[in-house]
């Protein structure tokens, strides 16, 4: 693809899919088109065996500034509809999902960042949840997974003023998981990913389900566990000093 038009850009290597958000002369702003293609594209990834974990990120300094509101002017374009089904597709991608933070993650952007698992940010980033400066009114779904991540204060104080807050309340107010220096980032996450992906994906998969508030399959989890010999192997490799070799796939 032309880094110079805007779209989605995607690698997988040594387990670990990458997304990019590309829109670079507009801060990765997403457009209806961009909203329409990530969950396909996530689709296509959660059906490849090879991919254990998902990074998301956005090309050069900028994470995403957002929805590309003149693209979303069309009336024939649902923005918000388009959004909140990129938004879910993420979150219910069934391998752990990390989001790489540079510069601004603001609107749509934070709405793709909190659909992910973690959020590892860069200091000096910018967060910022923007429907307020539209008149918009943000999404059921999107204000609950919103609160769940910093409490009901912080959400009302970003979703009624709009207001830009950096990295150490994003930090403080659990919005992002971690904040690294400049130069560090890109080291903590090469080595967060590979000790993902080296980690039990049934171990995962079932955290993952529980997390979203799932009650009703420890029983199917129990024997997926026990059918798969994953437990039998990590108790074998911790006793014998060696790496585990996990075989189960979801």
């Amino acid at each position: 693809m032309d880094r110079t038009e805007p779209g989605l850009e995607h690698a997988v290597v040594d387990g670990v899919a990458t997304v990019v958000i590309s829109n670079p002369a507009k801060r990765n702003a997403m457009t209806a088109a961009m909203w329409s293609a990530l969950p396909g594209l996530l689709e296509r990834l959660a059906a490849d065996p090879a991919v254990g974990v998902l990074v998301l990120t956005g090309a050069g300094d900028t994470f995403c500034a957002g929805a590309d509101i003149a693209s979303l002017r069309d009336p024939a374009n649902d923005p918000q509809a388009l959004a909140v089904a990129a938004e879910e597709a993420l979150a219910a991608f069934p391998r752990p999902t990390l989001a790489v933070i540079r510069g601004y993650c603001v609107g749509g952007g934070s709405q793709l960042a909190a659909a992910c698992d973690l959020r590892f940010a860069e200091e000096g980033a910018s967060f910022g949840v923007t429907p307020a400066k539209l008149g918009v009114v943000y999404a059921a779904s999107s204000t609950r997974r919103l609160v769940a991540l910093t409490g009901p204060a912080t959400a009302k104080h970003l979703l009624f003023s709009g207001e830009l807050i950096d990295t150490a309340r994003a930090l403080r107010t659990g919005l992002v998981d971690e904040v690294l220096s400049a130069g560090e980032l890109d080291k903590r996450v090469e080595a967060y990913v590979r000790t993902l992906v080296a980690r039990s994906r049934l171990t995962q998969a079932a955290a993952k389900e529980f997390a979203a508030g799932r009650e009703d399959r420890d029983a199917y989890w129990a024997e997926q566990a026990r059918r798969s010999g994953d437990t039998a192997e990590g108790v074998a490799a911790f006793l014998e000093r060696r790496a585990p070799r996990f075989t189960w796939t979801d």
